[in-house]
Order: structure tokens, then sequence, then C-alpha cells
């Protein structure tokens, strides 16, 4: 949908280290926008959290998002994604191509401070505000 945001693991990861609590920041952000996640994203962001209440929390979090399935035909999209990709001269790791793929098939914007996003036709991108990952 137009006003769904699927948010990269990269913001979530660059908030954490800040000591910021990324469902209060992204929620304040989004305003009327709904807030989404993939598999993807979670294994990323999840695997890396060491204090187990901050993995609850998180992981609880990204539970109310919307979900973009894991389903085989996402599969099919990321890896139709990667070849066209590729075929164009670029290439982007798979785990970017399973995401961006995963936004795409919502419709979402990509909330993300990786720039190689900008590169896939279709994909409309979010840079985060400025000041987010500042100390």
């Amino acid at each position: 949908m137009e006003n769904d945001i699927l948010v990269d693991s990269n913001v979530f990861l660059n908030l954490l280290n800040r000591r910021r609590d990324p469902a209060i920041w992204l929620v304040e952000w989004a305003g009327n926008s709904n807030l989404a996640t993939c598999g993807m994203v979670k294994l990323e962001v999840l695997r890396g959290i060491k204090p187990l209440k901050q993995l609850t929390n998180i992981s609880a979090f990204m539970d109310v998002m919307i979900n973009v399935p894991s389903d085989p035909r996402l599969w099919v999209e990321a890896t139709d994604l990667a070849w066209r990709l590729d075929r164009k001269g670029i290439v982007i790791p798979g785990a970017d191509v399973v995401i961006a793929a995963c936004a795409l098939r919502l419709d979402a914007a990509l909330l993300t401070s990786d720039t190689h996003f900008a590169q896939i036709d279709g994909l409309r991108v979010i840079t985060p505000p400025a000041g987010w990952f500042e100390t």
C-alpha cells in the first residue's frame, strides 16, 4: 500500500547501536504510515541482540508490524529481481535483494540508509531523517 514502509535492518541496528529504542523512534516518525518487516530483516536484527529483554521487546514490536510472508513465490520474485539486476551490472547482496523483493511485493517504500537500494527500478526508497544516527 502507498502508506506502507518496510524498515530495513540497518535502521534498526543503527538506532540500537546509539541506544535508541527503534519502536519509539519509528512509531513517532511514521505517523499514519504502516510499518512493515520481513523474515530477512528479523533475522539480521534479532540475531545480534544480546540482552534478552531487548530481544523480547524488539521481537514483539516486529510481530505487530505488517509481516511480508516468506513463501515460495517470494523466493522466485527475489531470484528474478537479482537476475535482472545482475544483467544490468548491479550486484546487490542476496539478503538485500530479498528485502527489496518484500518491499516491492507489498508496494511499500523502503526506509534504509543503504544507497544501493536506489538502483532498483520501481522501489521507493526513504532515507532516515538527519540526526537519527548521530551520537
